[in-house]
């Protein structure tokens, strides 16, 4: 599984080098390191771990690779989150606070809040004060987002509760033999987890700081798909290959809000209306009068005529007919905040999908809502 990838990040918006970090063989990612390296034109690497060691851990096991360049700070992205982050201003933001780590955070329902990993954090400092996995005595409506932004000084926080670990485990071995296995079985001392290992014991010592967003908020069990997802991965074309954004004023060319990135293989109609934070890739085709918002538009995928798209990942070779809508909620307490289409699934003509997942190779010919379609 890859738990995440990572960039380090000297300023932003300067990229210095991206890192993904994981388990999956190099092969399997060989493409998309390329692809994804060719696009945001800077150096792109899979770290391939050879057993596990928890997302701090994993962080920790790079720790010199990831300093060659010696970053001033380093974001932190685990791979089943996707939303726009607000990157340049969370930086700003760490800097301000001068703590050594800045976490991105979100207010949900108090219901879902206490599905994730919840915290408390100071209302004007905006120090993080509580962490914890599981509810308490207490119930936050604020919970992580998975992003992160750290100071080099991170790596000696990972080694101190990698140092306490061990400690530990030797107690536990001069008290009990068997304790000691079942203990290592589960959890190896250089094992050490992002949330539970360092965000808890750095709680309420000004060392740890939020910064809340409210873009949208999507857990997403694609391997690499946040990095397409996210506003980060547009937001760098306009540094890196401006001319790669689309623009447009519904004349001669399609309507274009905010940032677009539109292959240039792609076709799409003059009166279609783009944005903000699309992406659409190679041989998409876009009809007359589509509107497509917050979405990523695959290889090979047509939108005919009037078609919407929003808050949606559109698969490979699918289709969309006429006047039909796909779409999400964008919410972050829904049950399926965003739609998935899988490869060549065809929506015909004026159905509407909203708030689900749909597995490749699929004929829609009903409208569906909140479903998961095997």
């Amino acid at each position: 599984m890859v738990h995440h990838p990572i960039s380090a990040c000297k300023r932003i918006p300067n990229l210095a080098q991206i890192y993904l970090v994981g388990f999956y063989e190099e092969r399997e990612f060989a493409l998309y390191v390329s692809a994804i390296s060719n696009e945001l034109r800077v150096p792109v690497r899979y770290l391939r771990e050879d057993k596990p060691h928890g997302s701090a851990g994993g962080l920790y096991n790079f720790r010199d690779l990831i300093m060659e360049d010696n970053p001033a700070h380093i974001f932190l992205l685990n791979c089943d989150v996707c939303c726009s982050f607000p990157l340049p201003e969370m930086l700003e933001a760490h800097k301000r606070y001068g703590g050594i780590g800045t976490l991105l955070v979100i207010k949900v329902s108090v219901e879902s809040a206490s599905q994730f990993g919840e915290l408390v954090a100071d209302p004007v400092t905006k120090e993080l004060l509580h962490y914890t996995e599981k509810p308490e005595t207490f119930v936050s409506d604020l919970i992580n987002c998975g992003v992160y932004v750290f100071t080099p000084e991170i790596f000696t926080a990972i080694q101190g509760v990698s140092s306490q670990l061990k400690d530990r485990a030797n107690l536990r071995r001069v008290s009990s033999f068997e304790a000691l296995q079942s203990a290592t079985r589960s959890f190896p001392s250089d094992f050490v987890r992002l949330d539970q290992d360092i965000l808890s014991p750095l709680a309420g010592k000004k060392q740890l700081y939020t910064y809340e967003t409210r873009d949208f908020w999507e857990q997403i069990k694609t391997p690499g798909m946040s990095l397409k997802c996210s506003a980060l991965y547009l937001a760098q074309f306009r540094f890196t290959s401006p001319h790669l954004l689309a623009s447009g004023d519904g004349s001669k060319s399609a309507t274009i809000v905010g940032d677009v990135y539109i292959h240039r293989s792609a076709k799409i109609h003059p009166t279609a209306k783009i944005g903000p934070n699309v992406s659409i890739s190679a041989n998409a085709r876009i009809g007359p009068g589509a509107r497509l918002i917050s979405c990523i538009i695959l290889d090979d995928v047509e939108v005919m005529e009037n078609g919407v798209v929003i808050n949606a990942i559109v698969g490979w070779k699918s289709s969309i007919g006429k006047w039909s809508r796909v779409q999400a909620e964008g919410a972050y307490n829904a049950k399926l905040g965003i739609t998935i289409l899988g490869e060549a699934v065809t929506v015909e003509d004026e159905v509407v999908v909203v708030n689900s997942i749909v597995l490749p190779h699929k004929t829609l010919n009903v409208s569906v809502q909140e479903e998961i379609i095997l």
